[in-house]
């Protein structure tokens, strides 16, 4: 009897430590979680690395057009420096288109940083979009206070720009005013995937906008408008056609 006694407990006490190396093999496991939440947590940091890098990028933006404005205008003053000195004969004309020059490439380089700033206003509230709104089933659209969010059934591509382009003329009798065209160098810069997507800047709750999201609704494109500011910080009211951009896996320059 108590060597019956002796193997039962001998196996309860084999049974209990088959259960604890169970759980301990298991808690690995139970903390990744399923291959589902893997996926959603990647994808979840993936955004909120592109909004960062987004903001960082575009702080550095707005630090340098300050050093590229200071430019424009110490060309500026140089430029009248010397005309004076032209006029009382102390330097050639030579001299003065050279500054003239000077002036115009500190001018275009100031007006290239300035839209690189729009461009990664418009990329930062993509990005926080991308990172907050919940996917759509196709047909569907979505309003917030700031976004308004379409997943078109059709297949988009910028072989379609020019429909949507004359669409606009005949509507309005004015161009399409387009602010990104396909990939930009701040696309390129972020490695964001822009090859396939149309930025127009028109605000969604003017008739333009208005017009432009009915005729994108009913031609099944999908796409992203803007009203403003996204969540206080990233402004520039357009409209994004296509599908939302997706961050590129890799370093980017």
């Amino acid at each position: 009897m108590l060597a019956a006694c002796e193997y039962h407990g001998d196996m309860s006490r084999r049974h209990l430590a088959g259960i604890l190396v169970a759980l301990t093999l298991a808690a690995p496991l139970a903390a990744r979680g399923t291959p589902e939440n893997d996926t959603q947590s990647a994808l979840d940091r993936a955004r909120t690395d592109a909004v960062a890098a987004t903001r960082t990028y575009l702080a550095t933006l707005e630090r340098l057009l300050v050093y590229r404005e200071d430019a424009v205008q110490w060309a500026v003053a140089t430029l009248e420096t010397r005309r004076r000195l032209l006029a009382m004969g102390g330097i050639s004309r030579a001299d003065v288109e050279a500054t003239e020059r000077d002036l115009q490439a500190a001018q275009a380089t100031a007006a290239a940083t300035r839209g690189d700033i729009r461009d990664a206003e418009q990329l930062l509230a993509e990005a926080i979009a991308a990172a907050a709104l919940p996917p759509l089933a196709p047909g569907v659209t979505a309003s917030t206070a700031t976004v308004v969010q379409h997943r078109g059934r059709s297949v988009w591509s910028l072989a379609r720009v020019d429909v949507v382009k004359r669409f606009f003329a005949e509507r309005f009798g004015r161009p399409l005013p387009i602010s990104a065209l396909g990939q930009t160098r701040v696309h390129d810069r972020l490695g964001f995937d822009h090859r396939n997507a149309l930025d127009v800047a028109v605000h969604p709750d003017s008739p333009e906008g208005r017009a432009l999201i009915a005729w994108l609704e009913r031609e099944g494109v999908s796409f992203l408008a803007f009203r403003g500011p996204v969540s206080g910080e990233a402004t520039g009211a357009h409209v994004h056609v296509g599908e939302p951009s997706r961050r590129r896996a890799g370093p980017h320059a």
